[in-house]
């Protein structure tokens, strides 16, 4: 049967195997499971540093004279 979601294979350091096969077995899951887990969160970060990186780029042309009030907009 196929699998319903596509796979990768990954190579990993011993030192970094070991550390995702300690954690999967402390919480209980598979390798697979912490893999995908790990790369969710950080994918986020990777996100989150993205969009940080957006505000501060629009703080620093924000001008609170031209700025629409909470009124104004609802």
């Amino acid at each position: 049967m196929p699998a319903k979601n596509p796979r990768i294979n990954v190579v990993l350091e011993r030192p970094v195997y070991k550390s995702v096969e300690r954690m999967a077995r402390k919480e209980g899951i598979s390798l697979s499971l912490k893999v995908r887990d790990l790369v969710r969160e950080a994918l986020e970060i990777e996100e989150d540093a993205a969009l940080s990186l957006i505000a501060v780029r629009r703080e620093k042309t924000f001008k609170k004279s031209a700025a629409l009030r909470h009124d104004e907009v609802w």
